[in-house]
């Protein structure tokens, strides 16, 4: 597998779905799924396919979390200042508050350098969808930020 190539990118993309905190978790348990299944896949885009399953993973991740308990009281200095640094762009607070399908495929097109086509095939719908999804959250951003 190109872990080497599309690793780094997808555990990017990861921290911003999921947060830092389960990143990890999420990317692991991501690798096991797509190394249980490397024999019986074919597959026409490896990235797209392993964003695929990430992205599955996090929403497996997130239906986890509304059952986890919170936490009270203090809590230490986290995450560390090296991840908030990434954390606290304005644009992808902004990327954040999009709706689902456009907050997800603009993130895959930008975060996770992916192409429409694996977008598409990331997200289960058309090409033509998943370019709609990129342009419309693109648009969507311009008016919040007021960047015409």
């Amino acid at each position: 597998m190109a872990l080497d190539e599309h690793g780094p990118r997808l555990h990017a993309w990861l921290v911003t779905r999921v947060g830092p905190d389960r990143a990890d978790d999420v990317f692991q348990e991501t690798m096991l799924a797509a190394l249980a299944a490397w024999e019986s896949v074919t597959v026409s885009s490896l990235k797209a396919w392993l964003f695929s399953i990430a992205n599955n993973k996090a929403i497996d991740e997130e239906r986890r979390a509304v059952r986890r308990p919170s936490p009270e009281g203090e809590i230490d200095d986290w995450p560390s200042a090296e991840v908030t640094d990434r954390l606290d762009d304005p644009v992808w607070d902004e990327v954040r508050a999009l709706p689902g399908k456009q907050r997800l495929a603009v993130s895959l097109r930008y975060q996770g350098d992916l192409s429409h086509r694996q977008i598409a095939e990331a997200m289960g719908i058309s090409e033509a969808a998943a370019r709609r999804n990129v342009f419309e959250g693109l648009k969507n951003l311009r008016e919040r930020i007021g960047d015409e």
